[in-house]
């Protein structure tokens, strides 16, 4: 499903679900339901229980990509290597761990911080490198061609802590189902269903753990925009969205163009000058409401100006009795 910002993207997915469950085409245990926060994953087990009339029970298939990684992984740690009350480090403490891996390499610290380490090694998980897959010229990137030495002995501290860091959530799935296809094939038996939202967003990682999941379920339904792909700095590849009739032949593209949310004046800014994008599906955007207030264009000087011309407005709408609540930026 092709969505244009306030079109009803997450109302599709729940009432999907919703109609899934109330029609006995699947039980909840047999849905796949991915979301990227916890907040969406909540919001949506809110509104299909809402939509079926009571407390949606049994739907422990509904979180995001890394909450139902954690639930595979502790499954099957032995397959990879860990126990199953493995530890999941936060930033700090995988910098801290990095930080003894350089200084076992006898490497500059200053020189080389652990930090830019934790970086490299994050986007190479988020594009699902294993140490033995870095390109060459990548792991040049780092301490003159020992990034990925450095990586694959930074891995190694991680299974003696029995410990894993966020990437290695998906990354850690992807060699489970690679190497132990009876693992994948009980999941392929398990999921009736898969929907994944905010598609555009995914990184290479969480493409292919979703292709591998997806090798066994006819029925997979992904909701995203093209349009709204932000998230290239952290590894998102809008390209999964534009290839996904490839990757799936026979699928069917549904757009969603009615806009809910805002004035058509709005829209038809918005629409020209996102047409100018290249590598975008298409679509247009139409509202049944009014045409609004026609839309301001202002210059300045630099972002501090444009604040206090914000903090200005706003103090203007304050002084004619509007409430602060009723505002956005």
């Amino acid at each position: 499903m092709l969505a244009g910002a306030g079109t009803g993207k997450t109302r599709v997915l729940t009432t999907r679900i919703a109609h899934i469950l109330a029609t006995g085409k699947a039980y909840p245990s047999q849905i796949l339901a991915v979301t990227f926060t916890n907040k969406a994953a909540r919001e949506m087990r809110d509104r299909i229980g809402g939509l079926i009339g009571g407390t949606l029970e049994g739907m422990s298939w509904l979180g995001t990509f890394h909450s139902i990684g954690v639930k595979i992984l502790r499954r099957h740690a032995e397959l990879v290597g860990l126990k199953s009350g493995f530890t999941i480090l936060d930033d700090d403490d995988q910098v801290r761990l990095l930080k003894q891996v350089i200084e076992a390499a006898r490497l500059d610290k200053d020189r080389w911080p652990a930090r830019q380490l934790a970086g490299l090694i994050d986007s190479w998980k988020n594009r699902g490198l294993t140490p033995d897959k870095v390109p060459d010229g990548e792991s040049f990137s780092f301490a003159a061609g020992k990034g990925a030495a450095l990586y694959a002995a930074y891995q190694a501290r991680l299974k003696d802590l029995n410990a894993c860091d966020f990437g290695d959530l998906l990354l850690e799935c992807i060699r489970l189902f690679r190497e132990h296809p009876d693992v994948l094939a009980d999941y392929h038996r398990r999921f009736r269903y898969i929907l994944v939202d905010e598609y555009q967003d995914t990184n290479v990682a969480q493409y292919l753990w979703l292709r591998l999941l997806a090798q066994g379920c006819p029925n997979v339904c992904c909701v995203g925009d093209d349009d709204q792909s932000i998230y290239g700095w952290r590894g998102a590849e809008v390209d999964n969205i534009l290839r996904f009739e490839k990757d799936f032949p026979g699928a069917k593209v549904i757009r969603l163009e009615r806009n809910y949310r805002s004035t058509a004046n709005i829209l038809a800014a918005a629409s020209g000058l996102i047409a100018k994008n290249a590598g975008r599906l298409g679509k247009t955007l139409f509202t049944d409401g009014s045409a609004g207030s026609k839309i301001g264009v202002a210059n300045f000087w630099d972002d501090e100006a444009e604040a206090r011309a914000i903090g200005e407005d706003i103090e203007q709408f304050q002084r004619a009795q509007e409430k602060l609540n009723d505002i956005a930026v």
